[in-house]
């Protein structure tokens, strides 16, 4: 059955923007700051079910599942991008947080005609990734009904898999698409149909509310310090040495020596240094508290 995608709301026409073409850059830019401005509050609107959502992801990864991010053309770009900044900012295995773009990751850079439309190949995506009861599918779709993305959701429910809808529109999209639905609800876009602007927007602001929030609760931070990012460019390796110099109560200059004695592990090294443990001993109490540095300073 062919979709009225004229009922979404992200197709419909803004009358905000009828004649953005008529205005000068100023104004243009102008229009575009004021759309973006009620963004978050659109957002907000959706807290209780972003937060359902974040504590469904915290008890899947807790007990060894992966979460995985699945979409199409700008959808699965910003999952795509979600999940290749995960590993170097929390130090998580490569395998935590994946991404399944339709079409295959090529179509990053280049669309590929009705990718987004092939449902079997999202439920084979998850069947080739081993989809099991433990591991989340976040499924990322403005209109909420791409097929790519049902049919990778499908798919996970019939393994058992926990299953997330974000999306921009709430019409026409089944109760049981997913075990929670993150709609935010922006209206129509300054250029109709672009949903890479209002709409990718909206969907950014709850990926990273997904992937901050629940790093957090896995202890990924302490204060507001990545402590278990990982020190691969100089960069990093600079935020390591203040993170140990800021928390461990050291000048930066001996933060180098704390990190190598920790085996590169800020967090590890602010414990042999904050309780005075040896390497081993702090690597223990650690584990005692499932990763969690206030847990280990505070005991």
């Amino acid at each position: 059955m062919k979709r009225d995608f004229s009922q979404l709301s992200t197709e419909r026409r803004n009358p905000r923007t009828l004649r953005i073409d008529a205005l000068s850059v100023p104004e243009i830019l102008d229009t575009l700051n004021r759309e973006d401005a009620t963004i978050a509050a659109a957002v907000a609107t959706e807290k209780v079910k972003i937060a359902r959502a974040v504590t469904l992801l915290v008890d899947r990864v807790k007990k060894g599942g992966r979460m995985i991010f699945v979409g199409a053309g700008t959808s699965g770009r910003l999952g795509m991008l979600e999940a290749a900044e995960i590993p170097p900012t929390f130090d998580t295995p490569p395998t935590l947080v994946q991404a399944v773009m339709a079409g295959g990751p090529e179509c990053v850079w280049a669309s590929r005609e009705g990718a987004e439309d092939d449902a079997a190949d999202g439920a084979a995506q998850m069947r080739i990734r081993a989809v099991r009861s433990l591991d989340a599918v976040i499924g990322i779709s403005a209109s909420g009904v791409t097929p790519f993305v049902t049919g990778a959701l499908g798919e996970a429910r019939k393994r058992g898999g926990a299953r997330i809808l974000v999306s921009c529109n709430r019409r026409g999209v089944p109760r049981d698409a997913a075990d929670v639905h993150i709609a935010v609800i922006v209206g129509p876009e300054v250029i109709t149909g672009s949903t890479r602007l209002r709409a990718g927007t909206a969907t950014k602001l709850v990926l990273n509310m997904l992937t901050v929030a629940t790093m957090v609760r896995l202890g990924k931070v302490y204060e507001n310090l990545m402590v278990d990012l990982q020190t691969r460019s100089d960069k990093l390796v600079a935020r390591a040495k203040r993170i140990v110099s800021t928390l461990g109560g050291i000048p930066e200059a001996d933060a180098t020596k704390a990190l190598r004695a920790a085996g590169g592990s800020a967090k590890v090294a602010i414990v042999m240094l904050r309780r005075r443990l040896s390497r081993e001993r702090a690597e223990t109490l650690l584990r005692e508290y499932d990763g969690m540095l206030r847990g280990a300073l505070e005991s």
